[in-house]
């Protein structure tokens, strides 16, 4: 066995393996944007647990979140920042090259 400096798996985001950040940004990378009813629903997540992860993802500027009023009728709606979805193309691509069968 031989080992190569540059490997797929050296180029996994590490803000992206975890699997909700990395689903949340699935969405995210192929809409313009998303709020975040349909978010949590989609992914079947906590209103807490996604607040925990698009902070994650947004801390690592990969998502904008965009909050509008206040109490009942306030609205969360998140979007991809370039930044991120170009992390999330880099990161998906080296999951198909250790997928990949050789």
């Amino acid at each position: 066995m031989t080992t190569t400096s540059g490997s797929a798996l050296d180029e996994l985001d590490p803000v992206l393996t975890a699997p909700k950040r990395l689903a949340i940004m699935a969405v995210l990378a192929s809409s313009a944007s998303t709020d975040f009813p349909f978010l949590r629903d989609h992914l079947g997540v906590s209103d807490s647990d996604l607040s925990k992860q698009a902070s994650a993802l947004e801390a690592a500027g990969y998502l904008r979140i965009s909050k509008s009023g206040r109490g009942r009728g306030a609205s969360t709606s998140y979007q991809a920042t370039k930044a991120g979805k170009a992390a999330y193309r880099r990161h998906r691509e080296a999951l198909r090259r250790l997928l990949a069968d050789d």
